[in-house]
């Protein structure tokens, strides 16, 4: 591996343990909400909003995200270009849970 193969994957895992650290710590309801609707709702809205819907949501999105960097990580660490082919369930998934939990989420909220 050449000097900028190991620099690479190293930050494809740095980023990797980053966003389970942020996944983690969005389990455990804590740190900032990286959701849109946190981050644009009000003031007011804030003070009266329910975050665990929203912590739960971010927190699964991480995760998955987390799972995508590790395999583009081993895929780099092993030289097996097939490894690739995971990221794309996994991209995808990501996005068809986003926009389904978020539909959810405002289902409940509405009520």
């Amino acid at each position: 591996m050449t000097t900028a193969e190991w620099i690479t994957t190293s930050l494809v895992f740095i980023i990797a343990a980053i966003l389970a650290v942020v996944s983690i710590r969005s389990f455990q309801n804590k740190g900032f909400l990286f959701n849109n609707a946190y981050i644009y709702a009000s003031k007011e809205e804030r003070g009266k909003m329910d975050k665990k819907p929203y912590y739960r949501q971010s927190a699964i999105v991480f995760c998955i995200l987390c799972a995508v960097f590790l395999v583009i990580g081993l895929s780099l660490l092993l030289h097996k270009d097939k490894l690739f082919l995971l990221e794309i369930p996994l991209i995808v998934g990501v996005i068809i849970y986003a926009i389904v939990s978020t539909v959810q989420v405002n289902k409940k909220t509405k009520r």
